[in-house]
């Protein structure tokens, strides 16, 4: 199995890439995805959820009254302060790490020489790196005034909001020092495909290459 992990900033062009390198062949493991997934009702990490942040359908926690996660009510308490945030991600990371590994471990059972990227936004955040040992790490990045206007003009948020996103991710400074490859999604739409088609052939030739040392040396 060949690992990527690929990461960026929110709204900087990463689920571009992530959908680029799945139409080439590759795995793709969501943790956005993932982390939905983990909160559903009659999960674990909803009833710790539900402890921590409270359970009321008034307004007061983050459960609503068909027993599902209000992501809008959560969302308001944890932009807000690093402190809670930290506490959420205690409770989902480990389970989201729990199924992506699950999913790394079918893929390479299927075939041992797949291609899988694990698309983590908070790559950095959650100590992926350390957990996985990933053969290549991609960073997708934008500038802040671009990821804002993305924010702003095609999700709908305020330009504080959206400030309130950044702030609560990693530094770009940060996420680039673990990069091996960078993609500057500042441009348009096909430059960012180009850069995610160059990286699969460079994929493609390293996973090609050390399948070929593999089997010489078997």
């Amino acid at each position: 199995m060949y690992l990527i992990g690929l990461t960026g900033g929110i709204a900087s062009g990463k689920s571009v890439v992530a959908r680029r390198l799945a139409e080439h062949g590759a795995v793709h493991i969501d943790a956005d995805e993932l982390s939905r997934l983990v909160v559903e009702p009659g999960e674990p990490a909803l009833d710790e959820i539900a402890r921590e942040f409270g359970t009321g359908p008034d307004g007061s926690g983050v459960i609503d009254a068909d027993g599902r996660l209000d992501r809008a009510a959560l969302a308001a308490i944890i932009f807000v302060d690093p402190e809670r945030r930290a506490v959420l991600n205690a409770i989902v990371h480990p389970a989201v790490k729990a199924r992506a590994r699950e999913i790394m471990d079918a893929a390479s059972a299927a075939d041992p020489d797949a291609v899988v990227v694990y698309d983590v936004p908070l790559l950095i955040e959650a100590g992926v790196d350390a957990e996985h040992a990933f053969d290549l790490v991609v960073v997708v990045n934008a500038s802040t005034e671009e990821r804002i206007r993305r924010l702003v003009e095609l999700r709908g948020l305020t330009r504080e909001e959206a400030v309130h996103r950044l702030n609560s991710q990693v530094s770009d400074t940060e996420r680039l020092a673990i990069a091996d490859v960078v993609i500057d999604s500042n441009g348009t739409l096909h430059q960012t495909i180009r850069q995610a088609d160059a990286l699969w052939e460079r994929i493609r030739r390293s996973a090609s290459n050390r399948s070929a040392a593999s089997k010489q040396a078997d």
